[in-house]
């Protein structure tokens, strides 16, 4: 079976593509169909995310265009930017994906958070369209994964039991009571 396990980012035109949704281009190992009809495995470091418009380098060398698959998307847009950026808040409270475009938010299409933007104001539409959302803040090698995907609603407390260092007085507690969670407590210029 050809293998796609490389990105590639040189001037060799694709002669193949990949359409997936963004679900999909979040998972790095998986059996894929190609444009051509073609099985393939993707094989990709863990945690690599594919956008449309890069290219992989498949096993037999052949360049592979991704294409970013039209999904359900919704596009909420709002009054003013106080409103938008009350939106986003929310959104982001609760770990779903947005993709942040200009007077306006798009999310995967999700009916309970569709209300919650009505709720806010926003005038929010149903849309098709490519979803490449924002990477996030620790995007570069630092995951929170807990076994399920971060992009859909889900209602459970998020704790993180590790640790960062700091210099600045730093009293760490991990794992707090049944290892149910942690807490970091930050004693700026104490000991």
């Amino acid at each position: 079976m050809l293998e796609l396990s490389s990105l590639y980012d040189g001037p060799q035109a694709a002669t193949d593509t990949l359409e997936l949704d963004f679900d999909a281009r979040s998972k790095s190992r998986q059996r894929v169909r190609l444009g051509s009809g073609e099985e393939a495995a993707l094989l990709l470091e863990r945690g690599t995310l594919l956008r449309g418009g890069q290219k992989l380098r498949a096993s037999d060398g052949r360049i592979v265009a991704v294409v970013a698959a039209a999904e359900a998307l919704l596009e909420a847009r709002c009054a003013g930017t106080l409103a938008l950026a009350r939106a986003a808040y929310h959104l982001g409270n609760r770990h779903v994906m947005v993709e942040i475009g200009e007077g306006g938010l798009r999310i995967q299409a999700d009916h309970v958070l569709e209300a919650m933007l009505r709720g806010l104001g926003a005038d929010v539409r149903a849309i098709r369209a490519a979803f490449e959302p924002e990477a996030g803040a620790y995007s570069h090698g630092h995951s929170h994964s807990h076994g399920h995907n971060n992009a859909q609603p889900h209602d459970h407390e998020h704790t993180h039991a590790h640790t960062h260092s700091h210099a600045h007085g730093e009293v760490g507690v991990a794992n707090g009571a049944g290892g149910q969670g942690g807490a970091k407590i930050h004693m700026m210029g104490g000991e």
